[in-house]
């Protein structure tokens, strides 16, 4: 089973792109985040032509949005509201041997202090209700992934200098933190790690305001897989698909890939 997450930056300006990573990668299930649309608006004939005829959406207007596009039937969606805002950031599927989620975490804005940066107060809080969510539904034992933009690269190289991030958003200890306690509550494995050794540099996004970002490779790795033990014993492979960021227009994230023994 292959599945893939992909920040995709406006589902309709770059439905092309996301057809040729289904053609390309034959992927089972493919979330998305920042789709930037209402429901109504969403290409469903676009994805379900490519035979993907399970999907599950969540949009709103110019930001934010997630999306489950599967191959596989659901048992059951939901939508979840975090934080008491209804802004399209967590679905979840059930499957028939698994469950689902699919995460777009607030970015938190450029202050790392939440007493003057409501933003960055925010993605702290939508953490820790995830962290509560996955310990009270939960146990290590279940077959449970969660897939997404998580807004925070935790680890040393998972950014291109950890010294000079310390404190810039999506690397600051806070952050790292926080995203360590939903880790730790269901002895979550990062897929991505599990193949990539630690000590190697690893990104899935790269900032527009870098023109030739190839040769900067000022990146970070915030688009993130998570599966629970039972399911880390069945990872087969992993893709990062660089090549999508060369696209014209391309979204600043690239699609990020595992595979599962079914």
């Amino acid at each position: 089973m292959k599945l893939v997450t992909w920040n995709i930056n406006s589902v309709r300006l770059r439905a092309p792109m996301v057809v040729q990573l289904m053609r390309e990668e034959a992927a089972d299930i493919i979330c998305l985040q920042e789709t930037k649309t209402r429901d109504e608006f969403f290409p469903l004939d676009v994805f379900t032509a490519e035979g993907y005829k399970h999907i599950h959406i969540a949009g709103m207007k110019s930001y934010n949005g997630v999306c489950i596009l599967s191959k596989l039937p659901f048992k059951k969606t939901e939508i979840h509201n975090r934080v008491g805002k209804e802004d399209c950031r967590h679905i979840s599927a059930s499957f028939k041997d698994f469950d689902l989620h699919n995460l777009y975490i607030p970015a938190g804005g450029d202050e790392a202090d939440r007493t003057i940066n409501e933003k960055f107060g925010h993605k702290l809080d939508f953490i820790t209700e995830m962290t509560e969510l996955f310990s009270k539904t939960y146990t290590a034992k279940k077959n449970v992934i969660t897939v997404g933009d998580f807004n925070i690269a935790p680890r040393e190289h998972d950014v291109w200098s950890s010294k000079q991030l310390q404190k810039v958003v999506s690397h600051t200890p806070i952050e790292i933190e926080y995203l360590a306690k939903m880790y730790a509550s269901l002895d979550w494995q990062d897929a991505i790690r599990h193949f990539v050794p630690d000590e190697e540099k690893c990104y899935s996004w790269w900032s527009y305001r870098n023109r030739d970002y190839k040769k900067s490779n000022r990146g970070r790795r915030l688009d993130h897989i998570w599966v629970t033990p039972p399911l880390a014993q069945k990872l087969k492979n992993y893709k990062l698909l660089n090549h999508y960021r060369d696209l014209e227009k391309p979204s600043d994230h690239i699609p990020v890939m595992i595979e599962l023994e079914k």
